[in-house]
């Protein structure tokens, strides 16, 4: 019977490439292989927002995009066309935010140098009033994604995700549909490969 796994195994098995668990940190990326069935996380990448190997990992998924905006979703939010994304599949109900205006926003936790998560929303609902504050400085999740203790280790051994590097411009980019592509691409010719794998080889 055929496996799209095999392909990927096989692929990282030629390039004697393996993941490092030790690269796990905030403010990494995860990069979802090409086959991962799971519809949550088919062709994602997650931006990792806390990681410990006592508790785990918290991030959000960056290129799943929802129809809805931020005021569709809630009435009391300024007339301003924030997209509104899906995070994960953890806690849906709930709403979470990365920024880059910390300097604005009491209570923002770091993840890079020039970019933070969470702070005080209702600052954060004035800047935008005022227009301090626009979508490229801003991105607004439902739900978030999350591993607990050794998970995320097991799904690295098993070579469901890729870990990356990324800086703050890509992670606010709204190109949604290339940025699984794009990432793949920018961490050279052998993942480059990766990047042009069908979704559904056994269809081929």
């Amino acid at each position: 019977m055929f496996k799209p796994e095999n392909i990927e195994n096989d692929f990282f098995i030629r390039i004697g490439f393996d993941f490092d668990p030790e690269q796990l940190g905030r403010g990494k990326v995860l990069i979802s292989e090409p086959f991962m069935s799971d519809p949550n996380f088919n062709r994602s990448v997650v931006l990792l927002t806390e990681y410990t190997k006592e508790e785990g990992a918290f991030g959000f998924i960056l290129n799943k995009p929802t129809d809805l905006l931020m005021s569709d979703i809630m009435k009391e939010f300024p007339d301003v066309e924030f997209p509104f994304h899906y995070g994960g599949p953890v806690d849906p109900e709930n709403l979470f935010f990365i920024h880059t205006v910390s300097d604005l926003v009491e209570d923002s936790r770091p993840i890079l140098d020039d970019l933070h998560w969470s702070g005080d929303f209702d600052t954060l609902k004035s800047l935008i009033s005022m227009g301090k504050v626009d979508p490229s400085d801003l991105k607004f999740f439902g739900g978030y994604s999350g591993w607990g203790e050794g998970q995320l280790e097991e799904e690295l051994s098993e070579h469901s995700w890729i870990i990356a590097d990324v800086n703050v411009e890509q992670i606010m980019n709204n190109d949604h549909e290339e940025l699984w592509k794009n990432s793949l691409k920018k961490m050279g010719s052998k993942f480059s490969i990766m990047a042009n794998f069908p979704e559904n080889p056994g269809l081929n």
